[in-house]
């Protein structure tokens, strides 16, 4: 007979996420009992974190930070769906309705900066949920993670689809004088039937947009990463270049982009989502996604016709190349056949 349950009702202390993982794998999400309920029907389990800092293997970055896992913006092809798997959940429902927060984030944080053999290295901030979907606003973890981070001189690079962030403009303007910091806010397209349909849970795009030119403004260092562009969604010219144009318009210092790549639970839910949803698209999606990416050729028409863009509107080239954005496919396909550029 498990005892987690019990441990969750214990409101003096808090599971750690393998605790979580032992309770789900034995009775479903349904064991977490000290789960609050929201008013945005999500539940939100505190947790303690052993470690704020977790180690990044094959990535252009050594240090990942994330203050919660789980994400209320629900993306349907959201990169970090499969890792939900790790805590025995699944990469659907789950995924955007079990929210896990490390509550003592910032203190952990906070003890590991301080660390004599802490060489402040570029942290990757954001990169398993968004720092600043809709509960930040309750639990203020990465405002202060951004002051501990500052106190540290730790440069960083922080992706998120949360308005919110303009909130934090003040810590972030002390941590740009005592390191290098640059801010991705993620706007795959400014389409609004496209951006309901994939996006269910996130601001509207210009809200995002509106919010970079606030961090511009500030003095901060803040671009859009157009990730990812969606086949069949977000991939046609016109909406290529209404989203450029819009990006440009409200003064972000760069731009990047990448497309879509499938992987693990991920690409089992974007799958349920097109036969739900779109069933007549999901013939033609599977043909494309036969391996986690695109075929090459595919890739470079989409980003070629990016690049394009970025000129005719002035826009520069994302900067950073050591900064978060959307997670390198894992498996790069060598096909060099034609798809159109459309899909």
């Amino acid at each position: 007979m498990t005892t987690f349950p019990l441990l969750f009702d214990l409101a003096s202390q808090k599971p750690t996420t393998r605790d979580v993982a032992k309770a789900v794998k034995d009775g479903g999400a349904a064991a977490l009992t000290g789960a609050d309920l929201r008013a945005d029907d999500a539940r939100y389990q505190e947790v303690t974190c052993r470690s704020a800092l977790n180690r990044a293997a094959g990535m252009p970055f050594n240090w990942t930070l994330n203050p919660y896992r789980g994400c209320t913006h629900g993306c349907h092809y959201c990169f970090a769906r499969r890792y939900h798997a790790q805590f025995e959940m699944n990469a659907s429902d789950e995924f955007a309705s079990v929210i896990l927060v490390k509550h003592n984030l910032v203190a952990v944080l906070a003890r590991e900066l301080d660390k004599p053999s802490w060489t402040r290295e570029l942290v990757a901030f954001g990169t398993a949920t968004d720092p600043y979907q809709p509960i930040e606003g309750h639990y203020k973890l990465s405002r202060g993670a951004i002051q501990a981070l500052t106190k540290g001189r730790t440069p960083f690079g922080l992706i998120t689809k949360g308005p919110m962030i303009v909130r934090d403009i003040d810590v972030l303007a002390d941590h740009a004088r005592a390191a290098r910091s640059t801010i991705y806010m993620s706007v795959p397209t400014v389409d609004e039937d496209a951006w309901r349909r994939l996006e269910p849970g996130t601001a509207h795009p210009l809200k995002r947009l509106r919010a970079v030119r606030e961090l511009i403004d500030a003095g901060l260092n803040a671009g859009v990463l157009m990730a990812p562009i969606v086949p069949g969604f977000s991939s046609s010219r016109s909406k290529l270049e209404r989203t450029v144009k819009a990006i440009a318009d409200h003064g972000a210092r760069f731009v990047g982009c990448n497309v879509m790549h499938l992987q693990d639970g991920t690409r089992d839910h974007f799958m349920r989502f097109l036969e739900r949803d779109f069933p007549a698209l999901r013939p033609r999606m599977e043909k494309l996604y036969r391996k986690t990416s695109p075929p090459e050729a595919y890739r470079r028409e989409v980003k070629a016709m990016v690049r394009v863009l970025q000129q005719r509107y002035g826009m520069a080239r994302r900067e950073d190349a050591n900064a978060p954005g959307d997670a390198p496919a894992a498996d790069e396909p060598n096909e060099e056949t034609q798809v159109g550029f459309a899909w």
